[in-house]
This record gives C-alpha cells, structure tokens and sequence, in this order.
C-alpha cells in the first residue's frame, strides 16, 4: 500500500542565523513523520560568501559543510557539518527522504584578486559589448586556506567562469577616493558590495564538469541525501543535471535513485516543460505557473475566474514531474522573488496542492509555523486538517469540475487500499454556493460531512453515486463519510 507523498521546506528566508537549524531537526523528524511528511528539503549547507549570516545561496565552497573556520566561523547559519549529518541521519530514521539544496550556477567571496582581460556587456543584451577591452582586477581565485586542500586540490581563476563581476578594484578605489579611506577600510565596509553577481561558473569547462562531478559523488557519500534541489536552473544545462544525478547515484549494489528539483522563475510552463525535456525527463520542477495562478487569484479578491485556476500549470500539462507549493522562501514577504499568496486564498491554494492526484506537493513551513518577524500567520489548525485529509483520504479517480468562475471543486472515489478514503472537495472565491458532483455509486445512499466546518449539514449521497456540495464565501470545503475521523 503506498500512501501519498509530501515535501516540506524546512526553512524560510527569515531562519534565525543561530546556527541552530539542524539541531532543531533531529528534535523535528519524529513531528513531520507524523504529518505525513514522506521527503523534507534543507536550505543549502555549504559554506557561503557571508559566513554564518548567508543563507547559503552566495557559494563559496562546496566542501565545507560547517568543518572549517572560514568566511568567520566553522558553522554555516544552520550548524556544523556534524550537526548537519545528525539532521540528515534522524530524518531518514524517521522514514523521510532528504533533499538538499545546492547552488552551483556561481561562486562569491574570492580569496584572491586576479589581472584579467575583459570587456563590459550590456546588462539587458548579455551579446552586446560595450566599450574596448581592459585590463581589470577581478575577484575570481578561489584557494580555500581554511580547508588546506582536504577532500579536493582544485582551485578555481577566471579560467573556470564563463563571466565575472569583474569592477571591484575601480569600486574600492573610487570609495577610498570619495570617503577618503584605505582600501582595508573600504573593504572591510563595502566588502558586500564586490558580490552583486560573483563569477558565473562554466559548466562546458572540463575541469570544472570533472570537479562538480567529483563533489556530488563526495556530497551522497558523506551526507547519505536522496535528492538535490537546484537554485536557477534555469541557468544550469540540463544535461548537467542529469548527469550530476547519474554520478550521486553511485553504481553497483550501492547504487540509489536520486531526486533532482530545480526552479525556474517564468509563468510559461512551455519553457519550463522544454527545461525538463532538456534533462531528458530525469529533473523535476517546481510548478511557478501554478503558483503565479494562486498569487493572482488572491489579489483579484473574488475577479479571479476559478474555472482558470489550473491553466497553464506543470500539474496539469506534466504531472508527473510537477513539484507544486503555494509559496516558498523566495516569494515569501519580502523574499526576493515576492509574490505570496494572501492569506484569505491559502487554504483554497493548499487543497489544490494536497488533495488532488497530480503533482508532488510541497508544503512551506513558513506557512505552518508562521514567520513573526514579518508578520505572517501560522497556518497550521488549517493545514492539519488538509495533510491529515490528504493521508487518510485523498486517493483513487478524479473528477473535475473546474466550470464555473466562482464554485469550482473536484472528487475523489478512494481505493481498496485505503479504509473510508474517497473525498469531495468545493471552494469558492465569491459568495459561495452548492456544486453537484460525482464521487461514485459506491457511496450511494451514504451521508457525508464538510470536515472543514463550512456546513453544519450532511448531505445525503443520490443513487447515481452525487451529491450536491457546498462552499461558503471565500472558502474550502471537504466532504468525507460521516464518522469518519481525522
């Protein structure tokens, strides 16, 4: 019997930089298990350009995992790397796969200045030079002193960087010339700013394939992680990505299935279907459309046309490879792709996610525990009920009824495999109403309640297997057997 899955994002981009995280973790395994959590995604845990104030996306090196004094401190913002491997080893006693996060599209915080030949692109017409080419200083030698060489001897220089964000020494000077400071002073001050864009890795390089194909082989083996979530991968080949899985896969009796996630931030899922096929159908995405539709919807306060809501979606158009949420780390309040779901419209957004058969849902834990330091809710007396729904209850056919701008809703018939299951799901962004549905003759004589507490009435299921389902104003019913329990 196989029960459905479910992501969570353990992290937001609000995470205390306490070095805590993945103590917190351990303590967390048994907490998600029981929520039905079957796989968790952890914010990135190698070493960052800002030290244990980065959230982990300005890459610095691959190899430290919080085990080396470096960019200010041993341990990333979430701990140690033995810390990191304690989380990673609790979950999966727990039962739950984990992802990690990686960001591999570029490098931050060199150790070394470097004398390069470049040239200046327009910044909206990457082909467009602008300008003679110049002899600059450029931020691109990576040596690793706090490491010493353990686990790899690369070292990265401009060699390896398809492009370089290459106008730090004339900053510093035009700073020390204005401010009247040393170039220690203005580095110590301004130091953040040489990192706008950092050194774009080339991924064509051979060195560099052999070296991050070395790391993922380096990374499975010391972490035991089953997947891999891929920051922009919009700008890695795919092909990369499959190969990248092929190698953290291992070979042999030892050799696993490795998941492989990326985001790619555009609302045409046609760029996004042809990011997947470009892995040769290995990666799967997450489903920013989808996600797109929620936000729109949640602002329009009721103009939204329902019956639209899941056009244009990966979990409409490639389900199987849809990794769908509602909101994340990135489009959170003030993240730094904002675009988050109004609270009124969450749960409407959060059964779509959790409670029909297409798609790999992935629940954010900013929404479940809340973020108090920009003021966002905690969602969890509502999202219990939805995950409990979706363990217990949201299995066999589906049928949709996506036909009206305002009431829209779908079934679900249940399976033999899973006692009572079967379900029937009404939302409404307006005023509310009924919507006749069929959840099967099975059920036909049956009476069934709205376990979200929309309606105080149960509704008798006819001999053709329907019934006639209500929704309130602005809200999400779910109908399930009467006396069957959460």
């Amino acid at each position: 019997m196989k029960d459905n899955g479910l992501l969570v994002q353990y992290f937001n981009a609000n995470t205390p930089a306490d070095q805590t995280l993945w103590k917190q973790a351990v303590s967390d395994a048994p907490v998600l298990k029981k929520l039905g959590a079957t796989a968790v995604w952890f914010p990135p845990a190698t070493k960052a350009a800002g030290g244990k104030e980065d959230m982990g996306y300005a890459t610095y090196d691959l190899y430290d995992l919080g085990e080396f004094k470096q960019k200010g401190s041993v341990g990333t913002r979430y701990g140690t790397k033995e810390e990191y491997i304690a989380a990673v080893r609790a979950m999966k006693d727990a039962g739950i796969d984990v992802y990690a996060d990686i960001a591999v599209r570029q490098k931050l915080g060199a150790d070394k200045m470097e004398e390069v030949t470049a040239a200046e692109f327009n910044s909206k017409d990457g082909p467009q030079m602008i300008g003679n080419k110049k002899t600059v200083g450029a931020l691109s030698v990576f040596t690793f002193p706090g490491r010493k060489k353990k686990y790899s001897e690369f070292q990265w220089n401009w060699r390896h960087f398809a492009g370089i964000d290459w106008k730090q020494k004339e900053f510093r000077q035009r700073v020390c010339g204005l401010l009247n400071m040393t170039e220690a002073e203005a580095e110590k001050k301004f130091g953040k700013y040489d990192y706008i864009l950092g050194c774009e890795i080339d991924f064509y390089n051979q060195e560099v394939y052999d070296e991050l194909m070395a790391w993922a082989d380096w990374y499975e083996k010391n972490t035991d992680v089953d997947g891999f979530r891929f920051q922009e991968a919009e700008a890695v080949p795919g092909w990369f990505l499959k190969d990248f899985a092929a190698v953290a896969s291992g070979a042999g009796e030892s050799a696993k299935e490795i998941f492989t996630v990326g985001d790619f931030w555009h609302w045409n899922v046609g760029y996004i279907n042809d990011y997947i096929d470009s892995t040769e159908g290995t990666a799967s995405m997450f489903d920013v459309p989808l996600h797109f539709n929620f936000h729109d919807a949640s602002m329009a306060e009721g103009d939204f046309d329902l019956g639209r809501l899941l056009d244009g979606s990966l979990m409409m158009s490639n389900p199987s490879k849809a990794v769908t949420f509602v909101d994340n780390h990135e489009s959170q309040p003030g993240g730094i792709l904002e675009s988050y779901v109004k609270d009124w419209f969450k749960p409407l957004a959060y059964a779509v996610i959790l409670l029909r058969e297409q798609g790999y849902p992935c629940m954010f834990m900013g929404d479940y525990q809340g973020i108090p330091g920009i003021k966002m809710k905690s969602k969890k007396t509502i999202l219990n009920k939805l995950l409990k729904l979706r363990k217990k209850y949201a299995y066999g056919v589906q049928h949709d009824y996506f036909d009206h701008p305002d009431v829209v809703g779908w079934t679900r018939e249940g399976d033999a495999d899973h006692e009572n299951s079967g379900l029937a799901v009404v939302m409404s962004d307006g005023t509310g109403g009924t919507k006749r549905m069929y959840v099967g003759r099975q059920f036909a004589g049956m009476h069934f309640a709205d376990i979200m507490g929309n309606a105080k009435y149960d509704i008798r299921i006819d001999e053709e297997g329907c019934g006639e389902f209500y929704v309130n104003r602005q809200g999400v019913a779910v109908w399930i057997k009467k006396d069957c329990k959460l």
